[in-house]
């Protein structure tokens, strides 16, 4: 059995997971990464279930701790997009490894019960 080699008392991802936790946050920043850089219309397309009010939210905290970067462009109708930063773009493996491990959580569920 591998060892955990973090002291649950100076355990940090109660921290990571304050940042990225949220109905949407995780679905953003895939379509960011995927995508690079949206609109914001573009991206309200892409999940048609949020409103505009929770993408609104979601960015602008994802914004605030720089996972996510904002451009206003000067220009009539104004023009906004949206675009992973370097350091949101660290994510990438994390969300990933947990996209697997959610993946095999339904196989798992959706099989008869075993003793592991």
């Amino acid at each position: 059995m591998r060892r955990l080699m973090i002291k649950p008392e100076l355990c940090k991802v109660d921290t990571a997971l304050g940042i990225i936790v949220g109905k949407w946050k995780p679905t953003i920043l895939l379509h960011l990464l995927v995508e690079d850089t949206l609109r914001f219309n573009a991206l309200k397309r892409k999940i048609p279930d949020i409103t505009q009010r929770m993408l609104t939210k979601q960015l602008r905290e994802l914004e605030e701790e720089g996972l996510v970067s904002r451009t206003v462009y000067p220009v009539v109708p104004p023009k906004v997009e949206y675009t992973i930063t370097p350091y949101g773009k660290k994510l990438e493996p994390i969300l990933h490894a947990m996209h697997e491990w959610g993946k095999a959580h339904i196989e798992r569920k959706s099989q008869p019960s075993t003793e592991e």
